[in-house]
């Protein structure tokens, strides 16, 4: 019933999963990761229980190969999951049940791990690992992750249709604020077309949600600094920093207003023109 991709990024720095489901919220019980320890998509009859017991055996050291087959020899039900993981080291082993419904089945690779269950055929397996294999290895996880997703879709995914989607992301200090390592966490709960809606999320998530680059900080000048404060002024707020607070732009301006993200910076123009 449902598609997904496990991996780790080229640079060994980010993890995540990716999935499409005609299944309601398909991203509440699928993925899992945690940075510098994993990922994981449990699905099919899902062991939701999967989750935390595979990254707990991950965090003690277990290779994906491992904690995979941890999880098989005290689950019961293992001939009806299927469960795709991959480790620290992009480690991968995918796993399906013999009695999950047609057509089921799976790929790994080094840093990655497709399954799928009740697909249009195996080419829809096929068609992600081509797509995952053939994007550049220094694009976003979250990009990489979302295209092999899509390949899937458009050959032919879920043979039921199309319900919900959810992209995954973790890296070290990648959370709001640098407090946490969740880079990308969206959900397409239930929608006509929840790939083109995820990949609409993922657009905002990177403007409102990423750290900008070196490259996207423009320095602020003394003519800058005065152009912002009267853009504010004429948005009705006390300071820039207020309109930066009410638009949600705190992870592209600095505290200390001594840079501006270009994008934003772009966004005021337009918006005072």
């Amino acid at each position: 019933m449902t598609f997904s991709i496990v991996a780790r990024s080229a640079d060994g720095e980010s993890w995540g999963v990716a999935v499409a489901s005609k299944f309601l919220a398909v991203g509440a019980a699928v993925p899992a990761a945690v940075a510098q320890v994993g990922a994981l998509a449990t699905q099919a009859d899902a062991n939701v229980a999967y989750k935390g017991m595979a990254l707990s055996h991950l965090d003690d050291g277990a290779t994906a190969e491992v904690a995979l087959q941890r999880l098989l020899e005290e689950d019961p039900g293992r001939d009806h999951r299927q469960v795709g993981i991959v480790d620290v080291d992009g480690g991968a082993a995918s796993h399906t049940g013999p009695a999950c419904l047609d057509w089921a089945g799976g790929a790994t690779g080094e840093g990655f791990a497709i399954q799928g269950n009740v697909l249009a055929g195996e080419h829809v397996v096929e068609a992600m690992r081509t797509a995952w294999e053939g994007s550049p290895a220094e694009a976003p996880l979250a990009r990489r992750l979302l295209a092999a997703l899509a390949a899937g879709d458009e050959a032919g995914g879920d043979k039921r249709g199309r319900q919900s989607a959810a992209l995954l992301v973790v890296s070290d200090g990648a959370g709001y604020g640098g407090l946490d390592d969740i880079a990308v966490d969206l959900r397409v709960d239930d929608h006509v077309d929840p790939l083109a809606e995820l990949a609409r999320l993922l657009d905002l998530n990177d403007l409102y949600l990423t750290a900008s680059t070196e490259e996207e900080k423009v320095p602020v000048t003394p003519e800058l600094e005065a152009e912002l404060t009267a853009f504010a002024a004429a948005q009705g707020q006390r300071d820039f920093h207020a309109w930066v607070g009410t638009e949600n732009y705190e992870m592209r301006v600095d505290p200390e207003l001594a840079w501006i993200d270009r994008r934003v910076l772009d966004i005021v123009r337009s918006t005072g023109a």
